[in-house]
């Protein structure tokens, strides 16, 4: 419980530093769903890699939009921007809770070109509609077109919003339930938090409210 007689902290965001806006929003925008993108550049080389700033944003036509942000301290492009620039396509993979550490692994500042599929043991399955390659331990995979791509800044952590169309989603029938949902406890899905933390969406973590009638 929050305590009533504390007053709340101010943070002005023109006088706050990035990193610790950063950490403030974080913090407090979570759990966040975690796009696992997978692009290919014009060579043909896989790229796979993490984003928490993602969500889902229309089912007519099906919209996903996650940024691929600026580095916060060299504030250079990550390579997934780089190739979606090249080659307007990805795949996002959902993330379930035996996937999380290789995801994790993933996320390391791996150079220009290195397959991330190798170098943490995840296999690539090829897409039906679009070039990059999808994630064979993936409950879920979601091949997408890339309508636009929106700089929000070019300093320090800005945003790049890539707006994707989804063109085919792929379901493991092993996460339905006996309706064609797909069933919370058995996709067993992974948020993150700020920092260092994420959070595991089953067991007691889960609870079920009515809507209002």
């Amino acid at each position: 419980m929050l305590s009533p007689t504390q007053e709340y902290l101010h943070f002005d965001p023109k006088e706050t530093s990035v990193p610790k806006l950063h950490h403030l929003m974080l913090g407090a925008i979570a759990p966040r769903p975690i796009a696992f993108a997978s692009t290919i550049d014009l060579e043909g080389r896989p790229n796979l890699s993490p984003f928490s700033f993602f969500n889902a944003f229309g089912a007519n036509p099906p919209i996903v939009v996650f940024s691929a942000n600026r580095r916060g301290k060299e504030n250079t492009t990550k390579h997934t921007y780089e190739n979606i620039k090249e080659v307007p396509e990805v795949v996002i993979n959902a993330v379930s809770y035996d996937m999380v550490q290789k995801m994790s692994d993933s996320s390391a500042d791996f150079p220009k070109g290195v397959n991330e599929f190798e170098m943490v043991g995840f296999t690539m399955l090829p897409s039906d509609l679009v070039k990059p390659f999808r994630v064979k331990e993936s409950p879920v995979q979601l091949e997408c077109k890339v309508l636009q791509v929106i700089e929000t800044g070019y300093g320090p952590a800005a945003g790049n919003l890539v707006i994707c169309e989804i063109l085919r989603i792929h379901v493991h029938p092993g996460v339905m339930d006996e309706k064609g949902r797909i069933d919370p406890r058995k996709i067993d899905l992974v948020g993150r938090m700020g920092g260092e933390y994420y959070v595991r969406a089953s067991g007691e973590a889960l609870f079920e409210l009515a809507k209002p009638s």
